[in-house]
């Protein structure tokens, strides 16, 4: 390793600050396997021909700045596997990234995704409640935009936080197409002249759905096309770190006023649903180990059937030997049973579940 790449490696992250410059020669300036997660939300190249005007022959503020203006799309595609590849160098081997667009890009990005050996995750259509109408009646109302999730690599284990996301579902399973309205109302940033600061800004409940479900608190959370700051302020929220990057001096300043502004959310309401694999496992031996059941204590099934704990962890019936997860089965004439849940033990004239046990255990495994 050169002794330039070596400074660049020890060189602390800047964390939660907004950097200005070029987004390919700030990434490829970082430290290498830093980051968590990207979201990216790069110029369309809506490739727009003279200004759009409504039915009462009002002009539409549409996206027509320098920074969406490509004179190729050789250009574009050049550009974009520019910046894909310095963000792929930012990501640790379990990161992943959000990439957001339209039908004008999405399909190049997903391309040099796979180029660059990106492993596709999910597509996600975003289906806006409140679409802009299409004014010249010469196509369909475009009501949706198409993000991207992707790992690193094929074996990268990215976080996903399945329980998470089903509880903000209301209990059922987060489906891949999202029903979110766009970024309009208080949210909307505005100009010191009281217009709109940034044609694209995406609305915070997209990013939070995307943070809560694809990252944790203290996470690294990299916006290399920062705009307004959408990401940064969700990140700061939810007590992740974020990253910017924004070369246009206007939106900077925006963002940065926007971000101040932002309370983080305290620890207890940081905490999400974690799933039940994602946790320590512990054997039944261990509470028979550990004293909190004896050997020759009797356990209880909800109809009533009973069955004595033996040294070795496993459980004796009138005519069955076996886990936990065996006689409550056979019990049951199941094929399948959560002996957790399944058995209670007797306290104080009381019966309690066998899963309070492992509860306090694995309590102790995190302290």
């Amino acid at each position: 390793m050169t002794k330039t790449l070596t400074k660049v490696a020890q060189k602390a992250l800047p964390l939660n600050q907004i950097l200005a410059g070029d987004c390919i020669e700030i990434m490829r300036s970082l430290p290498e396997a830093s980051v968590d997660l990207i979201f990216a939300d790069p110029p369309y190249n809506l490739q727009l021909r003279g200004d759009l005007h409504r039915p009462d022959n009002s002009r539409v503020d549409a996206v027509d700045d320098a920074w969406d203006q490509f004179a190729s799309f050789d250009a574009y595609d050049r550009f974009t596997r520019d910046w894909l590849s310095a963000a792929r160098r930012l990501l640790k081997p379990n990161g992943a990234i959000w990439v957001i667009g339209s039908y004008h890009n999405v399909f190049r990005m997903g391309a040099e995704l796979q180029n660059q050996g990106f492993w596709i995750l999910n597509d996600v259509v975003w289906r806006k409640s409140n679409p802009m109408p299409n004014f010249r009646g010469k196509r369909l109302t475009n009501a949706h935009e198409t993000l991207i999730w992707a790992s690193k690599s094929e074996a990268g284990k990215y976080t996903f936080n399945y329980e998470a996301l089903k509880a903000l579902n209301e209990g059922i399973q987060m489906r891949s197409d999202w029903v979110l309205p766009i970024c309009t109302g208080h949210e909307r940033m505005k100009d010191e002249a009281g217009e709109k600061a940034h044609p694209t800004q995406k609305p915070e409940s997209l990013l939070h759905r995307i943070l809560v479900g694809t990252t944790n608190p203290g996470d690294v959370v990299l916006d290399p096309f920062f705009g307004t700051g959408t990401t940064g302020a969700v990140a700061k929220m939810l007590g992740r770190d974020f990253i910017g990057i924004e070369r246009e001096a206007a939106y900077r300043d925006v963002a940065q006023k926007r971000i101040d502004r932002v309370r983080k959310f305290d620890k207890e309401a940081l905490e999400t649903t974690t799933s039940k694999r994602a946790e320590p496992r512990v054997p039944f031996g261990q509470v028979v180990e550990r004293g909190m059941l004896r050997p020759g204590e009797e356990l209880y099934s909800p109809r009533g059937g009973i069955a004595r704990v033996r040294a070795d962890g496993t459980l004796v019936g009138n005519d069955i030997k076996g886990s936990i997860h065996q006689v409550g089965a056979h019990l049951e004439g199941a094929p399948s049973c959560n002996g957790w849940t399944y058995w209670h033990f007797r306290r104080d004239g009381k019966l309690v579940p066998i899963d309070l046990l492992r509860q306090q255990i694995r309590a102790e495994m995190e302290n």
